[in-house]
């Protein structure tokens, strides 16, 4: 388990794979479905829950952006 901090002060946990997944995300800013795994689509699934991803879909393709600002980090 690791603790991101979301905006400046709020911080949240998150699993360690959820945070592996995260760190795909810190070379771009999207990443599309295609380019994930079965289980890796569960847990960006479960980080737009968190509130940590959005899920877009133009035209039926699904992309993953990150919410969180840039200066993130794992505690």
């Amino acid at each position: 388990m690791k603790i991101i901090e979301v905006l400046q002060g709020l911080s949240m946990p998150v699993t360690n794979e959820e945070a592996d997944l995260l760190s795909k995300f810190y070379d771009n800013s999207s990443v599309s479905r295609q380019d994930l795994n079965e289980r890796e689509i569960v847990l960006a699934n479960n980080l737009v829950v968190k509130d940590v991803l959005y899920r877009k879909n133009q035209n039926g393709q699904v992309t993953y952006y990150k919410k969180i600002p840039e200066q993130s980090t794992f505690i």
